[in-house]
């Protein structure tokens, strides 16, 4: 105890540890003007004693409401987040999400491409969801992705903090990684110093590996539906450049084809003449005669300028706000927001440039830059040489299997999707299935051994051997509907034999008889004769059969007709064995039609 915590009019104070068992916890400490009595020492000995027990226990709860805190996040997270349906909506939910748990607004998401050369910005300002693309080379997150490290931050102003510009006092910078490689950085910020713990970064840590494998899958989804169709889009650009044997038309054509297929607002085709000078050679869009004439009056394409950099460095430029480009020389009346420059290279020769704008700032995605850097690499064969057009011929049918592989693989991350989905929808079953068999296996074990000693008890002639024998299969019968409640959780494989169909049909019926017939229901079972037997699941099928009559039952509070019929029908020139189950009830909703075969769903 310093003199700084006891009050000044204090004279004597005095120290007494917590101890649970042999473990110190904390320490009492106490003062006041004049000295502690034996007896009072000992009753506050005796006190300290209690306290610590009473201390420990409410920093025991303390952890465990915690925990379940913690776990209640993460399955909030499960059940909303994982069910977006694109990479916009999972960002807007993780948002959501993180701003209701950390109580901040200052929240970012960078997604490096698959490429690793540009980042998707994601920003949660005035609660909407801003994206914008930006070349990862120089950008303050940079450092993260290259070392993969968490970084928390205490204090901006004394550590050093990437994002000067924001209000932020303390961070948190969480890298999301799949299968070990950095794939974006998850950042969270707080007007307060000292904002984050370390348990909030562990929480962070767990979130952001949750969510690298959903913003995996919805990234690698988005780009290849975005680069098969954009694919699609520069093969029809191609075919009618193919066949042109004059460099303006080749340019006037595909800046024309650019406005109307990719809907850009403003396409621009630069080529170098013979004294390496930029000229516009094709131009189309709303302000395409605007932006020509000024060109004409005033030299816009400097060395200085964006298609400048671009012509006289050959790397392609993507700005989403060209308000904050030094480079950007305004032109009157064309008013821009996101520009793209791509340069068309012939090895280290650069013989133009295209150029596109829109009104709208971060209007363009990566997508926008790989799909022109791809039609530039075929608009510079067109224009190097109408020779080459045979070679971009072979190339289209290579574009062609290109965008075949790609739809493939958009099939593939779909069913990858699904899988993922269903395995989040499904994540509590396993628990579910464990309680069930634990609660049901006592008492069906029970029933199935008494009724096996009853058996042996019984004599063959005896008329209640046949029923005690029904007691019995139907016992193992719930057993084994357990045990695939079970296998279900586990997406196991169902056991299959060759079985009489109409006999598992009147298993269940014998079962359910007195039960129809006691609700008002005339029960009719038509089942085909000599039909050929079938692989199923004997328990299953049982299962599924029971279900149907159980349903028809609700379906018909007042009574009515049910009806059930096997038979073989042909499809497709094959030879099928259909059972159809038929009420008059009140039938199923449209809203409920679409989630019938969803697992667990009832009405």
């Amino acid at each position: 105890m310093t003199g700084e915590i006891a009050p000044v009019e204090a004279e004597i104070w005095g120290a007494l540890p917590l101890m649970v068992g042999h473990r110190l916890i904390g320490v009492l400490a106490l003062w006041r003007e004049k000295a502690f009595s034996e007896d009072e020492w000992l009753k506050l000995q005796q006190i300290s004693i209690y306290a610590a027990e009473t201390v420990e226990l409410f920093a025991t709860f303390s952890e465990m409401a915690d925990h379940l805190r913690r776990q209640a996040m993460l399955n909030d997270f499960a059940l909303i987040v994982s069910s977006a349906q694109n990479l916009g909506q999972i960002v807007r939910r993780v948002f959501a999400l993180l701003e209701r748990t950390f109580g901040t607004e200052l929240l970012s998401l960078f997604l490096l491409s698959s490429d690793g050369r540009t980042l998707r910005e994601y920003q949660n300002l005035e609660r909407r969801v801003l994206p914008r693309t930006e070349f990862l080379e120089n950008h303050p997150i940079e450092k993260i992705v290259r070392e993969g490290k968490n970084i928390r931050i205490e204090n901006t102003e004394a550590q050093d903090y990437p994002f000067g510009e924001n209000d932020a006092q303390s961070a948190l910078l969480v890298p999301l990684k799949y299968h070990g490689e950095v794939i974006g950085v998850l950042t969270l910020g707080s007007k307060n110093i000292a904002a984050f713990s370390g348990y909030d970064e562990n929480l962070l840590v767990v979130i952001a590996s949750h969510l690298a494998g959903l913003v995996e899958y919805g990234r690698l989804r988005e780009e290849a539906e975005a680069r098969a169709r954009n694919l699609g889009l520069i093969h029809e650009v191609i075919q009618q450049v193919i066949g042109l044997t004059n460099v303006d038309e080749v340019a006037q054509t595909t800046a024309d084809l650019l406005v109307r297929h990719f809907s850009y607002e403003l396409a621009v085709v630069l080529l170098v003449d013979r004294h390496q000078k930029l000229n516009i050679e094709g131009i189309s869009g709303a302000a395409a005669s605007l932006v020509k004439s000024a060109f004409e009056k005033f030299e816009y394409l400097s060395k200085e300028g964006i298609s400048g950099h671009v012509f006289a460095t050959g790397e392609s430029m993507i700005v989403d706000d060209v308000s904050k480009n030094s480079l950007y020389t305004h032109i009157p009346g064309w008013d821009v927001g996101a520009e793209i420059c791509v340069a068309l290279k012939d090895g280290d020769k650069i013989l133009g440039i295209i150029d596109v704008e829109a009104s709208n700032k971060n209007a363009f995605t990566h997508n926008d830059l790989l799909a022109l850097e791809s039609l530039a690499g075929f608009l510079t064969s067109a224009v190097s040489s109408v020779d080459r057009y045979q070679m971009l011929q072979d190339t289209i049918q290579i574009l062609q299997t290109t965008q075949e592989e790609l739809q493939e693989r958009m099939e593939a991350q779909r069913t990858a999707e699904n899988r993922f989905l269903q395995a989040a929808k499904l994540a509590a079953v396993g628990e579910m299935a464990a309680g069930v068999a634990h609660e049901l296996n006592n008492p069906l074990t029970t029933v199935a051994g008494f009724s096996e000693l009853l058996l042996k008890d019984f004599p063959q002639e005896s008329s209640q051997r046949e029923d005690l024998e029904m007691v019995l299969r139907e016992a193992k019968r719930a057993r084994s509907v357990v045990r695939r409640l079970l296998d279900f959780a586990r997406q196991s494989e169902s056991l299959r034999v060759r079985a009489d169909l109409n006999e598992v049909i009147e298993d269940v019926a014998t079962l359910t008889n007195h039960l129809l017939e006691s609700s008002n229901i005339n029960f009719e079972m038509k089942l085909g004769k000599n039909l050929p037997w079938v692989f199923i699941d004997r328990d299953q099928i049982k299962q599924v059969i029971l279900n149907l009559l159980h349903n028809a039952l609700h379906a018909m509070p007042e009574g009515g007709e049910l009806s059930l019929r096997t038979r073989t029908r042909q499809r497709n020139k094959k030879k099928w064995l259909t059972m159809a189950v038929q009420d008059n009830g009140e039938g199923i909703s449209a809203d409920d039609l679409a989630r019938i075969f969803e697992p667990f769903f009832t009405t």
